[in-house]
C-alpha cells in the first residue's frame, strides 16, 4: 500500500501549554513523516474560511475565537493509512471518550479545547494541505 498524506493542527491551547513537542513526539512515534511544518497564527478571516463548513453551527463563533487566540502548529504528514492513523493517535473529539494513550486523552481540556485537529477524509486533507502549504512545501 502507498503512503497517504494528511493535515494536522496543534491548536492554541496545546501550544500555550507547552505541549507541542510531546504531541509531535506521539505523532512521530506512530510512524508519521513530517513533510512540512510551521508555527503560525490565524487571522479571524482565515479561521472563518478554514472552518467555514461549520459556519451555521452554534459553536462557530467560539471556534473562530479559540483558533485565533494564539499560535498554532500546522503540519503536512505522511504514512500508510495516514488519515485513519492520525485520527487514532488523536483520539475521540471529546477527551472524556478518548482512548488511553491518545493525544486528546493526555492533553485536551474538553470537547471544544481539544488540542489537535486532523483531516477526516482524503478530500478534506487535500483542501486543508493546500490552505496552509504551497506545492513547493510538499515536494
Amino acid at each position: 500500500m502507498s503512503a497517504e498524506r494528511t493535515f494536522s493542527i496543534i491548536k492554541p491551547d496545546a501550544v500555550a501549554a507547552g505541549q507541542a513537542g510531546q504531541i509531535l513526539a506521539m505523532i512521530q512515534e506512530a510512524g508519521f513523516k513530517i513533510l512540512a511544518m510551521r508555527m503560525t497564527r490565524l487571522t479571524e478571516a482565515q479561521a472563518r474560511e478554514f472552518y467555514g463548513v461549520h459556519s451555521a453551527r452554534p459553536f462557530f463563533g467560539g471556534l473562530v475565537k479559540f483558533m485565533t487566540e494564539g499560535p498554532i502548529v500546522v503540519m503536512a504528514l505522511e504514512r500508510e493509512n495516514a488519515i485513519k492513523g492520525l485520527r487514532e493517535v488523536m483520539g475521540a473529539t471529546n477527551p472524556a471518550n478518548a482512548a488511553e494513550g491518545t493525544v486528546r486523552k493526555r492533553f485536551a481540556a474538553d470537547i471544544e479545547r481539544n488540542c489537535i485537529h486532523g483531516s477526516d477524509a482524503p478530500e478534506t486533507a487535500g483542501q486543508e494541505l493546500r490552505f496552509f502549504f504551497s506545492g513547493a512545501d510538499l515536494l
